[in-house]
């Protein structure tokens, strides 16, 4: 409630601010102007005032493969460019600082339709417009790129990653740049956050801290129609939506053999457990819940135990659930409930009484979070068993893009594409 009223308290101080300043500048062109023309008079067409290097004409259309330039003519400037195609995507560009010249810095898509408003400035100041449109032709690559999201569209904890998984594999930096800029996310409430390439055809997508609770993520891509390389074009990329709840996260001491819930920073139960035994150790770091599966069958020759050994088993487990691919879980272990809170004795599953089993699989959801400390087992790695992206620290989670490696921690992809005064 509170943070709500401070962000409609900020919002409507900047509403008066431009209002007062707006005011304050129409006095004082009221009191300096006299019958010359006013800055808000209606706009000249600027049509004759500006050249544009790609075709209007009907049935001309323009190569997706060249920039898109617009260039004033005589004593007028360019003062903004906005280009953007039919699907909403726009195009970024460089204006010159003298005005002269406006060029695209990022292509332009095949088989697309844009439209281009041009605003400029007269020698005296008078406003001009001109709005183009043009199409592009259609693509000769023979590969598209296409693009897969996940989770599924769905409620998650504030711990789960945005995935994205391409159909063909990029490993040019520039072409891995000019990829990880089309894939866009946004969040309401909006946080920081960056694409780590885990290799050549999967990209991971996480904030720097963990989601905000009751958060609106949606994913999209912008690569469609898009010149990747001379034999590549972007492809479809279904978009996805997801949002997260209240923040559940369970906290596994294997020295103190006990796990603490906690529910928006606060403790909402402490259960005492079991975890791995010497050989056998829980991995340390923060892993992400994968699922949940009410029965499961485990075996210890699924992990590589022969059967008949002293180590061997084949029990029906209830209440499981998975926190990496390699079967480990939290789960009900009603043989080990003598050993709960007091020993390690598990083949690296967290083990607890079947009540807290139970309570503990209706509890959490996908995407909540498990971190293990205190635990003589190897460290959670970061993709490969699960989604351990949480134990990659930050600069180097920024170091894994494309786009952020060696950029300030401040500084974001949305950022960096805006359009820049530059000298040309």
């Amino acid at each position: 409630m509170s943070h709500t009223v401070r962000f409609r308290g900020a919002g409507a101080g900047t509403v008066i601010g431009c209002t007062l300043l707006v005011t304050a500048l129409g006095a004082g062109l009221t009191a300096c102007s006299s019958d010359s023309e006013s800055l808000s008079a209606r706009p000249y067409d600027a049509a004759d005032r500006i050249s544009f290097n790609a075709p209007t004409g009907s049935g001309k259309k323009a190569d997706p493969d060249k920039p898109l330039e617009v260039s004033a003519t005589g004593d007028d400037r360019i003062t903004d460019v906005t280009a953007m195609d039919a699907t909403g995507r726009y195009v970024t560009g460089e204006l010159a600082a003298d005005g002269s010249r406006w060029h695209s810095t990022s292509p332009l898509a095949a088989n697309a339709h844009y439209t281009v408003r041009v605003s400029t400035e007269g020698e005296d100041g008078a406003p001009g417009r001109k709005v183009l449109d043009f199409d592009t032709t259609k693509p000769t690559a023979k590969k598209a790129l296409d693009v897969t999201f996940g989770p599924k569209t769905g409620e998650y904890g504030v711990g789960q990653p945005i995935t994205a998984d391409l159909s063909q594999p990029v490993r040019d930096k520039a072409q891995r740049a000019l990829v990880e800029r089309s894939l866009q996310v946004d969040s309401v409430p909006g946080v920081a956050g960056a694409w780590y390439w885990v290799n050549d055809k999967q990209l991971h997508y996480r904030p720097k801290e963990y989601w905000p609770t009751h958060a609106t993520i949606q994913v999209r891509s912008n690569l469609e129609g898009v010149k990747i390389s001379d034999r590549l074009r972007g492809g479809t990329g279904k978009p996805l939506k997801i949002t997260t709840g209240d923040q559940i996260i369970a906290v596994t001491d294997a020295a103190t053999h006990s796990m603490k819930v906690y529910k928006n920073g606060a403790v909402i139960k402490e259960i005492p457990i079991t975890t791995g035994k010497p050989g056998f150790e829980t991995r340390n770091g923060v892993k992400v819940i994968l699922g949940k599966e009410y029965f499961v069958r485990m075996r210890g020759t699924t992990v590589g135990i022969a059967e008949g050994t002293s180590d061997s088993y084949d029990l029906p487990v209830y209440y499981a659930t998975r926190v990496t691919w390699s079967g480990e879980y939290v789960h009900a272990a009603p043989w080990s409930v003598g050993s709960q809170g007091a020993a390690n004795v598990s083949h690296g599953c967290t083990g607890m009484s079947t009540g807290n089993a139970e309570w503990f699989f209706n509890t959490v959801r996908e995407g909540d979070i498990v971190q293990v400390v205190n635990s003589n087992g190897q460290e959670m790695t970061p993709f490969d068993n699960g989604f351990g992206d949480w134990n990659v620290p930050w600069e180097k989670w920024r170091g894994g893009s494309a786009l952020m490696a060696g950029t300030p921690d401040t500084q974001r992809p949305e950022d960096m594409a805006r359009l820049q005064p530059t000298a040309l």
